[in-house]
Parts: C-alpha cells; structure tokens; sequence
C-alpha cells in the first residue's frame, strides 16, 4: 500500500509491504523496520530501528494529531487510490462501466444488489486482501446492471466484480 503522507506540511512518500509476519516500512524510499501496538483507543507503542516510543493520536477533522516524547506532529494521511478518486471527482464515467477488482482477495461484504440505483463514488463490496479491507466504489451514477461475485469469494486482480450502466 502506497501512502502519501503531510507531517507538519512536509509531505513523505510511505510503502507498507508485508514480507512474512512483519511489515515493511520504505519513507521516501528508506527502508525502515518498525512495529506498531494498540496499547489503547489511541494510543500505540511504536519500535523503530530499536527504539520504543509511545504515541498518542487525536483526530482533527481531516488531520491528526501525534504526540511523542513532548513532540507535537500534525498528520494529514492521504493514500494513492483515494488522491487519484479525488483528482478525478468532479469528471463522472460515462456509459456502461465494468468495475474491476483493484487487487488479489476476498470478497467479505456485498453492499448492494442487481438492479441497485448507485450514486458515483459509493461503496459496492468490500476486499479484503492482507488483512486490511478496501471498499470498491461505483465509478459513476446508475443502476447496477450485475454483481459478479459473492461475499467470501475470492478475486483475482482485475477481475470484473461488477457492471454499472
């Protein structure tokens, strides 16, 4: 997963990648090994390269808000899929439109039916693909025209998961 990532309005370049049982971390194409935990609703105890910190995080809008060794960071988190859906938001797909799976996964949620009115931008189904779930979102307005796939199904990248007209 590609994230493009604002601290204290620097923005960095971040990659997660799972290799085996720990992720892996490249910031601005630096290779970082690190491990976060949920110690409590918002709060994590984070090891980087060794070194354990932990971070308190608070949501401000569409930012957030870190807390580190009586460091203060604000944090916008923005990842590839939703900057290129943003950048294209105001130009809606036109004609019948097949909806692609985006990656290898499971399908563990179907939010609608055949025959569906959907508006642009809203969720069909939901991915889930190492361990994180991603929402597949209708490419315009329209009707659902047919669901190719059943929730825990699994689906191969590029897959037609549905057609909109």
């Amino acid at each position: 997963m590609k994230l493009q990532v604002e601290i204290d309005g620097k923005k960095r370049q971040v990659e997660l990648t799972q290799a085996s049982e720990r992720p892996v971390w490249t910031i601005d194409g630096q290779r970082l090994e690190a491990d976060a935990i949920a110690v409590s609703s918002g709060v994590y105890s984070i090891l980087i390269n060794g070194k354990s910190f932990e971070v308190r995080t608070e949501r401000l809008g569409a930012e957030l808000r870190a807390t580190t060794s009586g460091r203060e960071f604000r944090i916008v988190v923005q990842d590839e899929r939703e900057w290129r859906r943003k950048r294209g938001s105001a130009v809606e797909a036109e004609g019948r439109q097949q909806v692609l799976a985006p990656m290898p996964g499971k399908i563990v949620r179907v939010l609608v039916k055949t025959g569906d009115a959907v508006r642009a931008g809203q969720g069909l189904l939901v991915v889930e693909a190492m361990k994180m779930q991603n929402e597949i979102r209708a490419p315009k307005s329209g009707t659902i025209d047919r669901l190719g796939v059943v929730e825990g199904q699994t689906v191969n990248a590029g897959q037609v998961v549905a057609i909109v007209s």
